[in-house]
């Protein structure tokens, strides 16, 4: 099973790395990270590098294809090389998944429309804008697609994802194996239990503001 985790400049790390660390331990899982050119990619503060393994045209017919998110998303909402490589393999691909800022990526390239969608909460209102529906949940499944709200959503995307590839025994182990028990120092990790104004200050630095 070929699952590839797409990277570009200025992506989020969490946003591909925390859906690796539970997909990589999926039966027969065989993970690539594949980008338009094989080399490293620097994350969105430049502070961390990623290393693409495979171009785009070595990848043909992955299992399951996820594209994370980040300030670098903005750089492939037109259509080009992502985008065409992401409808080819949509076309064979098990499940089509994204984290964050990523499902604007697939809905830009024309495979969420008239389907259900999550995304980071400071560009919900953007996938509306590409035919997707907007969902406020913390991951959203809608056929085929797997699609997470912002960062570290991509971790509970991940581990449903798993529970359905290989049974909820085999994605509870993955769980159980990274220790994955969240409990925040803060109530504070959504617009709807943040404090009003900690959610507009963001709001104002947001790329996303309107």
């Amino acid at each position: 099973m070929q699952i590839a985790i797409l990277l570009f400049e200025r992506v989020t790390v969490l946003d591909a790395i925390g859906p690796f660390e539970v997909l990589q331990h999926l039966p027969g899982a065989q993970v690539v990270f594949v980008g338009e050119r094989a080399g490293t990619v620097r994350s969105e503060t430049g502070s961390l590098g990623l290393t693409v393994d495979a171009s785009l045209g070595e990848v043909t017919s992955p299992d399951v294809v996820l594209v994370p998110g980040g300030p670098g998303q903005s750089d492939h909402m037109a259509d080009g090389p992502v985008h065409r490589w992401l409808r080819a393999v949509d076309q064979t691909s098990t499940w089509t998944t994204s984290v964050c800022t990523g499902s604007l990526i697939l809905a830009a390239a024309g495979l969420l429309t008239g389907r259900r969608a999550a995304t980071y909460w400071l560009a919900v209102d953007e996938l509306a804008a590409f035919g997707a529906v907007p969902s406020r949940e913390r991951f959203t499944f809608d056929g085929k697609y797997a699609t997470a709200a912002g960062v570290s959503s991509g971790l509970d995307m991940a581990l449903a994802l798993a529970g359905r590839i290989a049974g909820e025994r085999r994605a509870q182990g993955i769980q159980l194996g990274i220790e994955y028990d969240p409990h925040p120092p803060y109530d504070v990790g959504s617009p709807e239990t943040a404090p009003a104004d900690l959610v507009e200050e963001l709001r104002g630095t947001s790329r996303f503001r309107r």
